[in-house]
């Protein structure tokens, strides 16, 4: 019954995000920064998927969580982070970084055999570096501006750059192409569920430490993928520094 509560809810939900987002675009009065031009559209849907967090992903997360020994939820972690190094690797070869390319290799070489397929992370104890590179950090190395801050139903905080990243990521990414369908969907929600357990922690620090969560989440989405592209570097303009008090 309960579960038959949760799903009805997620409908009323999703019916209610698509006929605001048909209008959220329109509504972006009172909104100025630059950066998040359609502000009004991204606030419904950050607003549906916290609502869909809340009702179906998160007490997965806690279920999965619960039940998982810490080893073995240590292991499915570290299995699917020893997959999304296949990608690392293409992209920091793209950037030209050849070094920390090879890194990457390593660490898929050692893990996928002596860490038995990535369950065990061997390669990190080796001091061979994790870079966890992706397509829209190789266009931002290319010279591909940021574009608008776009969150997406699900998916969660984005960018433009980031948004046609994501389809490269996609073709890159080992479990895309694992047959029969069905292993392949049962990998990508085992991952989803495994991600989102490693992150219950985290989110709740942020639902106890911002005002305005939506802000609190693009900011630190913007910065964080700065960062990213100049690894590690922020770079800042001049005219984006307000140190008013």
């Amino acid at each position: 019954m309960a579960s038959g509560s949760h799903f009805k809810k997620l409908r009323v939900m999703l019916a209610v995000a698509a006929i605001v987002a048909l209008t959220g675009c329109a509504s972006t009065s009172g909104y100025n920064d630059p950066r998040d031009p359609i502000e009004g559209f991204n606030r419904v849907m950050f607003e549906f998927n916290d609502a869909l967090d809340r009702v179906l992903i998160k007490p997965l997360a806690k279920g999965y969580r619960a039940v998982m020994p810490s080893p073995v939820d240590k292991g499915i972690t570290n299995f699917f982070s020893n997959l999304d190094d296949v990608g690392s690797a293409i992209n920091n070869l793209l950037q030209f970084k050849l070094k920390r390319s090879a890194s990457d290799v390593g660490r898929i070489v050692v893990n996928s055999t002596v860490g038995i397929l990535g369950f065990i992370d061997v390669a990190s104890n080796m001091n061979l570096e994790k870079t966890g590179e992706d397509f829209g950090q190789t266009l931002g190395v290319w010279g591909v501006g940021p574009g608008p801050y776009i969150v997406l139903p699900i998916f969660g905080p984005s960018g433009g750059r980031d948004v046609i990243g994501m389809a490269a990521d996609w073709i890159t990414d080992p479990v895309t192409h694992v047959n029969p369908v069905e292993v392949k969907n049962s990998l990508i929600f085992i991952r989803a569920v495994d991600k989102r357990a490693d992150l219950l922690g985290a989110s709740r620090v942020v639902e106890e430490a911002a005002l305005d969560k939506y802000e609190f989440m693009r900011d630190a989405y913007i910065q964080k993928r700065e960062s990213d592209v100049n690894d590690g570097n922020l770079m800042f303009e001049d005219e984006d520094i307000d140190f008013a008090l």
